[in-house]
């Protein structure tokens, strides 16, 4: 077809940069990547480059238009899907970075974070956020303190800092403008829930002057045109919640689960703002006139649970062995999954990452199969914890839709029907973030969606599976609360 209107989905995730165009019916015409490194420079301090960023984001974008000129297609619409709780400083005239990208595992601030904690019950309940040193306050107020390319910058009143997709806008739009999407301002413990815009009240509190700061805007909403090009930028939106719009008007009775470098555990609550003291309330998708909320649960450590397992416990190519050994590993290990700390439900550092026998006693010299699978079965028991906590909402959950890197493991996934005794189902399509950012950018486009569900893994025929894995379940969560 002679100059098809096509969609640019841009997604900046913690290892790779993503630009997919989509045609009108939802279907990806090209994608292209490029990878960024993540450096971890202390077993609490992440970082990213961000000038590595911004040139991997040209390089799709650049790919991505050349395409369509090439193909005799033209991208209407732009959307931008960022990784949430990443934060950076930059010089608001020049643009240039004045620190690195704290990425969402960092957490070098926790003990400032941690001085707030009898102002928990306020935070909570002007955030649907927990006290965490992964959203992005605490890393904000590291980097004001403690970059002097920053503390001069703030001095000359040229200070620009908060989440990475407002940097991202920055150099993306023309006029270079300091705007930021409510979802991504969401996860920085300073924005307000319910009236969608900074909280004075937590500024204060945290004396993160508001100048600095960028606008906030609704996740759909015409942020301006790419520059050099009259291309609109018409959503922006943090990835996991992308990723939920990925299968439409999600279904209300399901819980959406993405599964890549952390896990998060996502129940659309639609137009209701919904709380559990144990979980996160956030925000999906708005624009000028409407809001929809997410109740979410939020494992730290999933794809960088089995990274970490290969380079601490020198076991090569982990993810090519992951299927033959858990459908062969029967009686694995116990394995405390609190490398970067624990998310929902618990909260806090936990007790060291460590294998145990189901009586709680430390085990070494394990063979390298049954510490994986005692790996795999961590994250999907923190997981279960998450959706324990959402059915005392009494919100239905019939099912389980699963996405992301890991969610390739048909075993992983039978795993997961098995402990969880709900059915779980894998889209078609592996970029879900893509796919969300791109219909939500696109104006909710009918007929994105047909292709739907293609592999179903059901619980029904393995009780005594259940069984087995419920036990171990349990052994678990004893172990992880008694310490």
């Amino acid at each position: 077809m002679s100059n098809q209107a096509v969609t640019l989905a841009i997604d900046q995730g913690t290892h790779l940069s993503r630009a997919l165009l989509f045609d009108p019916s939802g279907e990806v015409v090209a994608q292209f990547s490029e990878p960024v490194e993540i450096f971890h420079r202390s077993s609490v301090e992440v970082e990213q480059d961000p000038d590595e960023i911004i040139d991997s984001i040209h390089s799709i974008v650049s790919q991505s238009l050349q395409f369509t000129a090439q193909h005799q297609k033209r991208i209407s619409y732009i959307g931008l899907a960022t990784q949430r709780s990443s934060v950076v400083a930059w010089h608001k005239t020049t643009g240039k970075a004045l620190s690195p990208v704290l990425s969402w595992q960092d957490r070098r601030a926790a003990d400032w974070l941690m001085s707030f904690a009898a102002h928990q019950t306020t935070i909570i309940e002007r955030t649907g956020l927990r006290l965490s040193p992964h959203y992005g306050v605490s890393k904000l107020n590291w980097l004001r303190k403690n970059i002097p390319a920053v503390i001069a910058a703030e001095a000359q009143q040229q200070l620009a800092f908060g989440p990475l997709a407002s940097f991202i806008l920055f150099h993306l739009l023309e006029g270079n403008p300091l705007v930021v999407d409510h979802a991504n301002a969401a996860r920085t413990l300073l924005w307000n829930i319910t009236s969608c815009d900074w909280d004075d009240v937590l500024l204060k509190l945290f004396e993160i002057p508001r100048p600095y700061l960028p606008q906030c805007y609704p996740i759909r909403h015409c942020y301006g045109y790419l520059k050099n090009h009259s291309i609109p930028i018409t959503a922006v939106n943090g990835d996991q919640t992308a990723a939920l719009c990925a299968a439409a008007e999600v279904s209300q009775e399901g819980v959406w689960i993405n599964m890549g470098t952390g896990a998060f555990i996502l129940k659309s609550t639609g137009h209701q703002l919904i709380r559990h003291r144990k979980l996160l309330s956030g925000i999906a998708d708005s624009d000028a006139q409407e809001k929809r909320y997410v109740l979410e649960g939020t494992v730290n450590n999933a794809g960088s649970a089995i990274d970490w397992l290969s380079e601490h416990e020198s076991i090569p190519h982990p993810y090519q062995k992951l299927d033959a050994a858990l459908r062969s590993i029967t009686d694995p290990p116990l394995f405390m999954n609190t490398i970067s700390g624990l998310g929902s439900p618990w909260w806090g550092k936990g007790p060291a990452p460590q294998f145990h026998d189901l009586d709680g006693k430390p085990l070494t010299n394990l063979p390298a199969d049954r510490r994986l699978v005692a790996v795999v079965e961590s994250i999907l028991f923190l997981i279960q914890a998450n959706l324990d906590c959402m059915a005392e909402t009494h919100l239905p959950i019939k099912g389980i839709t699963i996405s992301g890197g890991l969610a390739q493991s048909d075993a992983l996934c039978q795993k997961l029907a098995d402990l969880s005794g709900l059915t779980v189902q894998r889209p078609a399509l592996v970029e879900a973030t893509a796919q969300g950012i791109a219909w939500l950018a696109a104006g909710k486009p009918l007929g994105w969606h047909k292709q739907n569900k293609i592999d179903c893994f059901s619980s029904k025929a393995t009780v005594a599976r259940q069984n087995v894995i419920n036990e171990r379940y349990q052994k678990f969560v004893s172990i992880l609360q008694s310490n």
